[in-house]
């Protein structure tokens, strides 16, 4: 018998990308307008001839902007692989050839030429000056960009490049290229201008005098001085907040899981409720209590007989603040962890006469491991980028990021002392970075495997039990008198001089009439709410897919270049978020991505803001997962994406929830990176409270942070129902992994099978 194998005349994926950059060359805007992106009204604005709209085989032919004309025959240049095999070293050295060349070109034609025509002064002496020029990139330039992008993908797949798997090379090209677009690029042009001097040239004694001033690393607090320097500053505190939310976020995953607490949905949501307002309405209500008029201070002042004072300005009111506003990030890594621990490996031990300390000591604990060090890495970064709480409550105790918001708004406007003060954050949260991974080591973690598992998760001992209990009480307790203090200063009619009751600030922000066209958004607020809620519900699902695609690569595949990879993606989390929004104006005003004042950059902004969450979320819980479930369903059959997606990803609800609850609510509460980006037309709700706030309206604001309290909660709950929870345990508790073997022959049975006939 002979066996024959059904090829096409040409490889499905080729077709596929060539299709896409043909499509983009020929029929899509090759420019981008802000009304370009999102509807079709182009196609009523002089489409296909005006220049403003004409896809770039138009503009050719009518003899404009011919600089784009080798793109065409680059696109069509895969079509020479008709009839060949994958195994041909043709088939992929084209591939590499045709998609390098398309990409190299198509970023020296997008930021060679602007909107003066050549950017650089090399390309007016090689070809002359030029008469024209090109504005940003739209959906054409766009499609033909990823077309290159995954042809040169592709062709290294078909050269063997991490066992030649197409799924992952071409998500590690995907992802390396996102990164370096909307992470490297915008924070290198940033950090670049750490060398520039105020009159605009460059100097390096001048930078290295900056980088070594008393103002940074002073230690003068420690020999009886008035302050440190805001390095240190900086660093202690951010120690601080990562050891105590890290032991806050375990104590509430504990709570939830191994105490038999009844109540745990409420208690998970109480622990995100301060992750869900913005910072500085927080401080505020902080301020309300403890600051120098505040009810508790004035009480325990007149309690023991002494004068109130200002001690919550400064270290303790900022080590309260950023504790409060970022446990909840520590629990959501934390739950997904612990409940990932697989029962029989604990019941195994009190089997060989184990008590329940000793196994929680010696078992457990140690399991944990990969989530206490992600969550501290995370406690750390958050504190050294956060912007809002320092503003609010730092008083004379300075850090890094105010210090940088207040070298590029203040008026000195010095750029270049903000790059060095972000050098300088970015060296503490890269130590943290490779501390946490020196401290995990190369062990293995994993406690899910693909043979079921009838365990339950044994209860903590008694007296630990209570304790851990007692404490999540007492931060339940104080969060509760928080948001009491919010909910009730939106209801006060002048806080501070008139406390009386009212319903005018809900009035003002959320009125609703009506006309004769309809319902009638009358309140001050409608406008950046709805605008808050679109662009949150665009980047949340985006953002979770990057950052558990990423973890995917991180932790199931080996290539080059690994470690940079994974630091590539964390950067954007060490950087604070003044820079992030300083940053992407720098580099997003101008061709060849020209995005400022549209909604798209505030999604991108949020995208690669918040992706390091996801990706962290995902590598803690997949470390748990064994990689023999890969395996077979690879041995089975399946490709790489259909493992990633029916095998793995069922077994990562909890790091979805977690990458999708983060996402959402940062961007509904972000207001360190967006107030530099926000537009007329794309106001936020953060700077609407910021605006609030600055006109001494705080009636308003902290209305508007209580409406927005009560509807992230909503919509986190809707996500909770959507995304479902994964268990692990007795009887009915391994419908996850079964459905994994289920979906994997599914995939293996629906694969297309080689055709076979007889013959002689």
């Amino acid at each position: 018998m002979r066996v024959r194998t059904a090829t096409s005349a040409l490889h499905p994926t080729v077709v596929l990308w060539t299709a896409v950059g043909l499509v983009g060359y020929a029929l899509l805007p090759w420019y981008g307008l802000e009304s370009n992106f999102f509807t079709l009204s182009w196609l009523l604005d002089g489409y296909p001839h005006d220049d403003d709209v004409a896809p770039a085989l138009f503009l050719v032919l009518q003899g404009e902007k011919l600089w784009l004309a080798p793109l065409g025959p680059l696109l069509l240049a895969p079509l020479l692989l008709w009839g060949r095999r994958k195994s041909d070293p043709f088939f992929g050295n084209l591939l590499i050839v045709v998609g390098a060349t398309g990409v190299a070109y198509f970023l020296l034609q997008g930021f060679g030429i602007g909107l003066r025509g050549f950017q650089w002064q090399w390309l007016t002496w090689l070809v002359g000056e030029l008469d024209d020029r090109q504005f940003g990139m739209g959906w054409g330039a766009l499609l033909v960009s990823g077309a290159f992008l995954f042809l040169f993908t592709l062709g290294l797949a078909a050269r063997g490049a991490v066992a030649g798997d197409e799924f992952v090379v071409g998500s590690i090209g995907f992802v390396v290229a996102v990164v370096t677009i909307f992470i490297f690029m915008p924070i290198g042009q940033m950090l670049g201008s750490a060398l520039l001097t105020q009159e605009g040239d460059y100097s390096l004694p001048i930078f290295l005098a900056k980088l070594s001033s008393d103002r940074l690393w002073n230690l003068g607090c420690l020999f009886g001085g008035p302050r440190c320097g805001v390095a240190w500053n900086s660093l202690f505190l951010a120690i601080l907040v990562g050891v105590m939310t890290t032991a806050l976020g375990l104590v509430f995953a504990l709570v939830v899981t191994r105490t038999g607490f009844r109540y745990g949905a409420l208690l998970r949501a109480l622990t995100v409720l301060p992750i869900i307002t913005p910072p500085f309405v927080i401080g505020l209500a902080i301020i309300l209590l403890f600051g120098l008029s505040g009810a508790i201070n004035l009480g325990f002042a007149e309690l023991i007989g002494v004068s109130p004072t200002r001690w919550i300005y400064g270290l303790p009111g900022l080590l309260m603040a950023q504790v409060l506003a970022f446990t909840p990030i520590a629990f959501l890594v934390m739950i997904g962890v612990v409940e990932g621990i697989s029962p029989s490996m604990e019941e195994a031990a009190q089997t060989l006469r184990a008590n329940r300390w000793q196994t929680f000591i010696t078992v457990s604990l140690p399991l944990m491991r990969p989530g206490l060090a992600n969550a501290f890495l995370l406690g750390f970064i958050e504190s050294m980028a956060d912007f809002g709480n320092p503003l609010v409550l730092g008083g004379n105790f300075d850090v890094l990021s105010t210090e940088i918001f207040f070298a590029i708004v203040g008026a000195q406007y010095d750029q270049a002392q903000a790059a060095i003060l972000a050098l300088v954050l970015l060296f503490f949260t890269l130590g943290a970075f490779y501390a946490q991974r020196f401290w995990l080591g190369k062990k293995s973690y994993t406690t899910v495997s693909g043979k079921g598992d009838a365990g339950v998760h044994p209860l903590l001992p008694a007296t630990f039990r209570n304790l851990v209990i007692a404490v999540a009480a007492v931060w339940t307790l104080f969060t509760l008198l928080i948001y009491a203090t919010i909910f009730y200063g939106s209801f006060v009619k002048l806080w501070g001089v008139d406390f009386s009751l009212t319903f005018e600030h809900y009035v003002k922000a959320f009125s609703i009439g009506w006309n004769e066209f309809g319902v009638h958004w009358r309140g001050s607020a409608w406008s950046s709410f709805w605008t808050t809620m679109e662009i949150a519900l665009i980047s949340a699902p985006l953002t979770a897919a990057i950052g558990l695609l990423t973890a995917y690569l991180l932790v199931r595949q080996n290539f080059a270049g690994k470690d940079a990879f994974e630091f590539a993606t964390m950067l954007s989390f060490a950087i604070p978020g003044t820079v992030i929004g300083v940053s992407y104006v720098i580099a997003f005003n101008v061709p060849p991505i020209e995005l400022t004042g549209t909604g798209i950059i505030l999604v991108l902004s949020f995208i690669f803001r918040n992706m390091p969450v996801g990706v962290r979320a995902g590598v803690a819980s997949m470390s748990q997962i064994d990689r023999s479930l890969d395996e077979s369903s690879l041995t089975l059959g399946a490709n790489s994406w259909q493992t990633f997606r029916k095998v793995v990803l069922p077994l990562l609800r909890p790091a979805i929830l977690a990458a999708l609850v983060y996402s959402f609510v940062r961007a509904m509460t972000a207001i360190s990176a967006i107030i530099f980006l926000v537009s007329a037309q794309y106001d936020m709700s953060t700077s609407y409270i910021v605006g609030r706030v600055e006109n001494n309206e705080y009636g308003i604001a902290i209305a508007y942070s209580a409406v927005l309290i009560g509807v992230m909660l909503a919509v986190i709950g809707l996500m909770q129902l959507a995304v479902g929870s994964r268990m692990i345990g007795r009887r009915g508790l391994d419908g996850d992994l079964a459905q994994s073997r289920t979906n994997v022959s599914q995939s293996v049975v629906a694969r297309p099978q080689p055709a076979i006939s007889g013959g002689g």
